[in-house]
């Protein structure tokens, strides 16, 4: 058994790896096209809000200032998702269940610890095996199709503001819809778009219900992230009704370990908070 443990351990874990495994990336053909699918949509909504809606519209201001905003709100959306899903969520390593790894990680004899005999690991407290991403992975929320990965430890911050952009942009290209429509109308369907009335008006219906069903996922899908930081409690935790073994943290300082200390910083992808220290080294990948 340990002869198998080592040889899982330093066999080349390709399975979650591209780019000479220097990249998170988990090869699901059902989550690459649920990710092609989102980014299809986005780029959907940009097209109709920046060609169909504002370069059109007679106001300079109007059109300059929601160009901006939603612009803005997309790229943030997209950098979001693309975080996400090439972030490992806190995979941990397959075949550490060694004597030597359970030495190090200060287990006494007769101690009781959880390994899990699907990847050969030491499961640390809150980790779960996910079946799709074939690891066990610390502190998993659940498994996202849409972003091709789990949400866990390391990635949870990127997949609530991928949640909030996706919802604000939603929001903001129903207002810009509808109030498209009310302009056509009152000009009489002339010079309020580029392209003829029944196209526009498909486009637009297209955009409005693209719009609904992605606001309303995306904020409930933010809602339970937030309840579940605010808790100390994860999707899978709250499913299986698991007693807290853990020492739970306070509300601020669950947002804390997810976010990091308040500034700015939160509502970038393009900044990690630094991880609580809690066995970071022993089950980094």
């Amino acid at each position: 058994m340990e002869y198998e443990y080592m040889l899982m351990r330093n066999e080349k874990e390709t399975q979650n790896r591209c780019c000479g495994g220097r990249v998170w990336c988990v090869q699901d053909i059902c989550g690459i096209i649920c990710a092609v699918l989102t980014w299809s949509l986005i780029l959907y909504a940009e097209f109709v809000v920046t060609m169909v809606i504002l370069l059109p519209h007679p106001y300079k201001a109007y059109r300059y200032i929601n160009f901006i905003i939603f612009n803005t709100g997309s790229f943030l959306a997209f950098a979001s998702h693309l975080r996400t899903m090439l972030s490992d969520p806190g995979a941990v390593p397959k075949g550490n269940a060694t004597k030597e790894m359970i030495q190090q990680l200060g287990y006494q004899e007769g101690q009781v610890f959880f390994k899990c005999p699907k990847c050969c690991s030491i499961k640390p407290e809150r980790a779960h095996h996910c079946s799709v991403c074939q690891r066990c992975i610390r502190k998993m929320d659940h498994h996202c199709p849409w972003i091709n990965n789990c949400v866990g430890e390391n990635n949870q911050k990127f997949f609530v503001l991928f949640t909030f952009y996706i919802a604000f942009i939603s929001i903001h290209s129903i207002f810009l819809a509808v109030n498209q429509f009310c302009l056509c109308i009152k000009n009489e369907w002339r010079e309020c778009s580029n392209y003829s009335p029944p196209a526009t008006v498909i486009l637009l219906l297209f955009l409005i219900l693209e719009a609904l069903l992605f606001a309303v996922f995306t904020m409930i899908m933010l809602g339970t992230q937030l309840n579940a930081i605010w808790t100390d409690e994860t999707g899978i935790e709250q499913l299986k009704k698991e007693e807290a073994r853990w020492v739970k943290k306070s509300r601020w300082k669950s947002f804390q370990a997810v976010f990091g200390h308040f500034s700015l910083a939160w509502f970038s992808p393009f900044t990690q908070p630094l991880r609580a220290k809690h066995e970071n080294y022993l089950y980094s990948v």
